[in-house]
């Protein structure tokens, strides 16, 4: 929101802004307001004093009179990165909140585990002290690093970790480490086509919010260290200008930190390169054999039913582009397809539901002689809004979700455990309602105000975004054969042409901002699915993009599960080409809800050549082994009980 009109009237004295917070939003707007609660929220971007401020304001989206294109010409400063490194004033800095008591934090130590170890951490431990006489709260601690201005020209500041106190009465004290991965201080080198530490001080701040927090302490590493070594990817094929912050006011902003440190002799833990191992991604050719009871199940598939499993279900009652969606869970998205699900393969269907603020299921439905009656999938959007009347036949039924507050609003908590809570309540109504995959979090980077989904999602800064995304994940996959969708994969970042724009961005910008988010929530969650974006990235549609769903998603960061498109993708398209086969090439598992073209554009690139039965095979692979894990088997477990470790560096103790 834009405020600045505040400043052209004195007799505004405040402004109160309450958007979509779920079903008990009136409860707890009342339990602040009226004082009974503490609040305790932090902002999760940044907001300018006037829209024009922001980078490429005047450019983004249709401001640029070109709605074909969407040039990422501000590079990773992005948010706070932008504000904080070149000195641009705001209203509100990235990680404000108020509280009607104070806090004071006092940086115990820190350290950094797991010297010539893979994956090494850092850790920092404050004391949190009320230091109010009245009410009691919580505190969200802010930690920020400042990262050496090198080759690579960085943000001043960027959020490395954070963590949040329990309820503190007053005067009451909490000790709490919070780690973080040394990895996060990584910046990538184009031309070494890897992740890098590069030599010199890296400053530690740390506050409750990124204008108030305090330089605490310093890592100096001796020289430059490589932790992943990897290949480039989704490679610019335009001239794109980014913009650099003044060399001479960054270098000397460093200057002066580093002097800081120096003059209070705070404590330096000094960093060798040689006790940095690093990781050489291996990546995979397209399998000749597939492993286990999905691969045995896959291998005996015909190609007509691995064309079909390649899609959602187009085949029953509603014969349009929306398939089979809503016909045994009314209201979901689509099924997969039953083309296997009889002996000897028992591969069932699993319902797909979106909700950005929980479940969305048609609220009431019938059954007429022991079948559900269809209707039209428009039904179930916006209470039957956009429908037109049905004659009601049979017997009626009711479902009832819980409506929780937007991802922007949720990450505005800054409490993971919270967000791991609302997921598995999310999860125990999946299953109560018989469905496998949550088609959420959303999880874009707040690129620019005026994006039309914002609110959908949590943040302008991307590992607050990967680690709110990893905890509804963790919650939800703790019932066992529920599931979540991450999206949109990646770069969907302006709506006013979401199906056809292309995002045109330096890989730096890329890998730094916009698939950060996504890299965190599989790693340290696993989610159970991804679903990528309409849009291109530099000419390339995400969802037959390989650099993104193989080389990136998979190879780089072990991802397990089953990659889906966006609804029509491959029938609705502005530019470019997207195809069916094209998403089986990049190892996009599964277009969604499918269509019959899709069908026979498999068959026909099969025929032809132009798409190898192993690429087919190896994307039906995930979507079945996804469903044989599924909640539609008794024997289901939880999900996330397969992996090790997910989520560890995000507890703190």
């Amino acid at each position: 929101m834009d405020l600045a009109f505040v400043e052209e009237f004195d007799n505004i004295r405040s402004i109160l802004q309450y958007v979509q917070a779920g079903q008990e939003g009136g409860n707890a707007f009342a339990d602040v307001v009226s004082g009974d609660v503490t609040p305790s929220g932090k902002m999760t971007d940044t907001w300018a004093k006037d829209y024009y401020d922001y980078p490429g304001a005047e450019v983004y989206s249709y401001k640029s009179g070109d709605l074909m294109k969407e040039k990422y010409e501000e590079g990773i400063f992005v948010g706070y990165r932008y504000f904080d490194t070149f000195e641009v004033p705001v209203r509100y800095s990235f990680g404000y909140g108020m509280s009607y008591t104070d806090f004071e934090i006092r940086t115990d130590d820190i350290k950094v585990s797991g010297r010539g170890m893979m994956n090494p951490k850092v850790s920092v431990t404050v004391t949190v002290t009320n230091t109010g006489d009245t009410y009691a709260g919580k505190e969200v601690v802010q930690i920020y690093a400042s990262c050496p201005q090198g080759r690579l020209v960085k943000e001043f500041r960027r959020l490395a970790g954070f963590g949040k106190t329990k309820l503190l009465a007053p005067k009451e004290s909490q000790t709490m480490t919070i780690t973080f991965p040394l990895y996060q201080l990584t910046s990538y080198e184009e031309e070494s086509a890897s992740w890098i530490l590069e030599p010199g001080m890296y400053g530690i701040w740390i506050g409750n919010d990124l204008n108030t927090s305090v330089l605490s302490g310093a890592l100096e590493l001796d020289e430059k260290a490589v932790m992943t070594a990897c290949e480039n990817i989704c490679p610019l094929k335009e001239e794109l200008n980014e913009i650099v912050p003044d060399a001479e006011k960054v270098q000397a902003r460093e200057a002066a930190w580093q002097k800081e440190v120096k003059e209070k002799r705070m404590s330096v833990i000094e960093l060798k390169a040689s006790e940095i191992p690093t990781e050489k991604v291996d990546y995979q050719p397209v399998p000749e054999e597939l492993p286990g009871k999905a691969g045995k199940i896959v291998e005996s598939l015909s190609v007509d039913q691995l064309a079909l499993l390649a899609t959602g279900d187009p085949g029953r009652a509603q014969g349009n582009a929306l398939g089979s969606a809503g016909i045994s869970v009314p209201g979901a998205a689509a099924e997969t397809s039953p083309c296997a699900s009889e002996e000897p393969w028992n591969v069932t269907t699993i319902a797909l539901v979106d909700g950005p603020a929980g479940l969305r299921l048609k609220r009431e439905y019938q059954v007429d002689n022991g079948e559900i009656v269809a209707s039209d999938f428009l039904a179930a959007l916006e209470g039957g809004f956009f429908s037109k009347p049905q004659e009601k036949r049979g017997t009626t039924y009711y479902q009832f979700c819980t409506a929780i507050p937007v991802g922007t609003l949720l990450a505005q908590s800054w409490d993971v455990e919270l967000i791991k809570r609302v997921g598995e309540m999310i999860g125990h109504e999946m299953e109560l309602f018989n469905v496998t995959l949550w088609l959420a979090p959303g999880m874009n980077i707040h690129r620019n105000p005026l994006c039309g989904r914002n609110f959908e999602y949590y943040s302008e800064d991307p590992l607050l975004a990967g680690m709110m995304a990893a905890a509804m994940t963790l919650g939800v996959q703790k019932v066992p054969g529920c599931g979540t969708t991450i999206k949109h994969f990646a770069c969907n970042n302006q709506e006013d042409n979401r199906m056809g724009s292309d995002s045109i961005l330096s890989e730096r910008a890329l890998r730094e901002i916009y698939l950060k988010g996504f890299e965190i929530a599989v790693k340290d969650a696993q989610p159970m699915s991804i679903m990528t974006s309409y849009n291109l990235i530099n000419g390339v549609h995400a969802a037959n993009c390989y650099d993104t769903c193989t080389k990136a998603a998979r190879d780089e960061w072990g991802f397990a599960g089953a990659i889906m498109t966006d609804w029509t993708t491959t029938n609705v398209q502005i530019q470019g080409e997207c195809t069916a086969a094209g998403c089986m090439r990049a190892g996009n598992d599964m277009v969604m809800p499918g269509m019959e073209e899709d069908h026979e554009n498999i068959r026909k690139e099969l025929k032809e050549g132009t798409l190898d039965i192993r690429e087919l095979k190896r994307c039906i692979y995930n979507t079945v082994n996804i469903i044989l894990q599924s909640n539609q088997y008794e024997d289901a477990v939880s999900y996330e009980k397969q992996f090790d470790g997910l989520g560890e560096w995000m507890t703190v103790k």
